[in-house]
C-alpha cells in the first residue's frame, strides 16, 4: 500500500515542480489550451448539429405522431451529444500529448536535467516521434475501449455493477493515463509500448496511485489543462523511479533509440 501513497506523491511533486518553474508551467499550458479550444469548437458544432444528424438518421420516424417523434429524436440527440462528450473526455489527454509533443519533450528533459544524471534523447526526427506517439495512443485507446465494453456489460450485474465496476473503471482509466504520461519520458529512453506496459505492471500500485487521482481530476477538461504541465513533470519523476533499478546495468544492455523503430 505504500506504493499508492508514493504514486500520489509523484503527482504532487510534479505540480510543485512546475510551480517553482513558472516559465515551464506557462510553456506546458499551451498544448492543453490549444486542444481545449479545438474540443470546445467541436462540441459546440455537435450541439448545434446533433438534431439535424438525428433527423437525417431517422427518416423512418417522419410520419410518427406526437409525442413519439419528439421523444425518439430528443432522446437520440441527447445520446449523440453525450457520446461526443464522452469521447472528448477519454481522448483529451492523448490528443493534448500529440499536439504538445515538442512542448512536453522539452519539459520532461528539463525535469530530468534538474534532477541530475543523464538526460536521455530519442535521437529521432520530430515526424517520427509524432507518428510513434499517435500510433501508441491509438493502441491505448483500443485497449481502453475493450475494457469499457467489458465494464459496461458488467455494470448490469446488480450491486456489483453499481459499486465494484465504477471503481474498476477509474483504475483502468488511471492506469492507462499514467502510461500515456510516462511515455513522454520512457520513449526518450528507447522503450516501446510493450515494454512500458510491462514496466508499469511491475509497479501497479505505484502506477494507480499516480494515475487514478489524476484521472478523476481530468474528468473536467478545463482542470486538465492546468494540471497537465505538472502531470508531465510528475510522470517524468515517476519514470525515473521505474527505470532506476536498470541505471547501473551495462550500457550495451540498455534500450536504445533504435528500439522505437523496431515495433
Amino acid at each position: 500500500m505504500r506504493d499508492l501513497g508514493a504514486g500520489f506523491g509523484y503527482l504532487i511533486k510534479g505540480q510543485r515542480w512546475v510551480g517553482r518553474h513558472g516559465r515551464w508551467f506557462g510553456f506546458g499550458l499551451l498544448p492543453g489550451l490549444i486542444t481545449l479550444v479545438l474540443y470546445a469548437g467541436a462540441l459546440v458544432g455537435l450541439g448545434y448539429g446533433a438534431d439535424d444528424l438525428v433527423d437525417w438518421a431517422t427518416p423512418f420516424a417522419d410520419d410518427w405522431s406526437s409525442p413519439w417523434l419528439g421523444l425518439l429524436r430528443n432522446t437520440l440527440t441527447v445520446l449523440v451529444f453525450g457520446f461526443g462528450l464522452f469521447l472528448a473526455v477519454i481522448t483529451f489527454t492523448a490528443v493534448t500529448l500529440l499536439v504538445g509533443q515538442p512542448f512536453y519533450e522539452s519539459l520532461s528533459e528539463q525535469v530530468d536535467r534538474a534532477e541530475g544524471g543523464e538526460v536521455p534523447e530519442s535521437g529521432l526526427p520530430l515526424w517520427r516521434e509524432l507518428w510513434i506517439s499517435a500510433r501508441d495512443s491509438v493502441r491505448i485507446l483500443v485497449r481502453v475501449g475493450l475494457y469499457s465494453v467489458l465494464l459496461f456489460a458488467l455494470g448490469f450485474i446488480p450491486v456489483v455493477g453499481q459499486t465494484v465496476v465504477p471503481v474498476l473503471g477509474f483504475c483502468v482509466t488511471g492506469y492507462f493515463l499514467a502510461e500515456e504520461l510516462t511515455a513522454v519520458a520512457l520513449q526518450r529512453r528507447g522503450m516501446v509500448l510493450r515494454d512500458r506496459l510491462a514496466l508499469l505492471r511491475g509497479r501497479r500500485l505505484l502506477t494507480l496511485g499516480f494515475g487514478v487521482p489524476l484521472g478523476l481530476a481530468f474528468l473536467v477538461p478545463f482542470v486538465a489543462v492546468f494540471l497537465m504541465p505538472g502531470a508531465v513533470a510528475g510522470a517524468t519523476l515517476l519514470a525515473r523511479e521505474l527505470v532506476a533499478p536498470d541505471e547501473d546495468e551495462d550500457e550495451d544492455d540498455a534500450p536504445t533509440p533504435y528500439t522505437l523503430d523496431k515495433d
